[in-house]
């Protein structure tokens, strides 16, 4: 590259991160998030970024099979941010867009709501095939930034 590097303040700062195939995963992946929101003044709502982003990785932990890392990728946009999570399972992800036609999740069991609150939460949410199986994403919009009241 010839001459100085230019910083470009509107282009996304974006992070990725493999990581490993277990539960241990989980809270790795919050804290990136967290850290990666806490550099914006008018960033994303952190608390439901962490809870969706803990979502998609314990899924993609619980779903898939074998020991291959999962790909955690954070991006900054001027609007909010989308949070991808890669595994290796091809196969989409049960009912992300469009809700399961058997009704509401049952209350009594411990798993299978998830999805559920990554839709409500999420301004938009939806999944990809990737070369290396499938990327599940989330946005969320930006908030302005709360003052602590005195």
């Amino acid at each position: 590259m010839n001459g100085p590097a230019l910083h470009d303040p509107q282009a996304p700062a974006s992070w990725r991160i493999a990581l490993p195939h277990t539960a241990a995963a989980v809270p790795v992946a919050r804290a990136l998030v967290r850290t990666a929101l806490a550099e914006l003044e008018h960033a994303a709502d952190s608390d439901t970024a962490e809870l969706l982003t803990a979502e998609l990785v314990a899924n993609a932990v619980e779903h898939t099979k074998g020991d291959r890392p999962i790909e955690l990728v954070v991006e900054l946009l001027p609007t909010g941010c989308q949070v991808e999570v890669h595994d290796p399972d091809p196969a989409p992800p049960g009912d992300l867009t469009i809700p399961d036609p058997s009704g509401e999740p049952d209350p009594w069991q411990e798993h299978g709501r998830g999805l559920l609150l990554i839709r409500a939460l999420s301004s938009s949410c939806g999944h990809r095939p990737t070369d290396s199986g499938k990327a599940v994403w989330f946005r969320l919009p930006a908030v302005p930034h709360q003052r602590n009241p005195l």
